[in-house]
């Protein structure tokens, strides 16, 4: 389950911005979370409970904003909306794609006291 070390790695991005910014406590993470980007939604929230449990995080609410997928098509040459990684293009039904959008796990924002 490789969502439990994304959370351990955002343990760390949250230290280090407490750090930065001087802060103690995080009530709210935003993360942003990419259609394609290979994220069991439901194992992030069970790693963000277990990896922020006596942190600075404990008890943090986990508001998770779906991307949805992109892809260039080198047949039409737009950029698409996918609901799957391997569809075709809708606009045309080519399948030389590239996808470039919601292929990212971002910190959106945070609340913090």
């Amino acid at each position: 389950m490789h969502e439990m070390a994304l959370c351990e790695s955002l343990l760390d991005s949250l230290r280090e911005a407490a750090r930065t910014h001087g802060f103690s406590k995080v009530s709210t993470v935003r993360l942003s979370v990419g259609a394609f980007a290979g994220v069991e939604v439901e194992a992030l929230r069970f790693g963000f409970d277990v990896v922020m449990r006596g942190s600075l995080a404990d008890g943090a609410e986990l508001i998770v904003l779906n991307e949805p997928g992109t892809a260039w098509c080198f047949d039409c040459s737009d950029t698409v909306a996918l609901a799957d990684r391997l569809a075709p293009c809708p606009r045309c039904g080519g399948e030389r794609l590239r996808p470039n959008g919601g292929t990212d796990l971002r910190i959106k924002d945070l609340e913090v006291v």
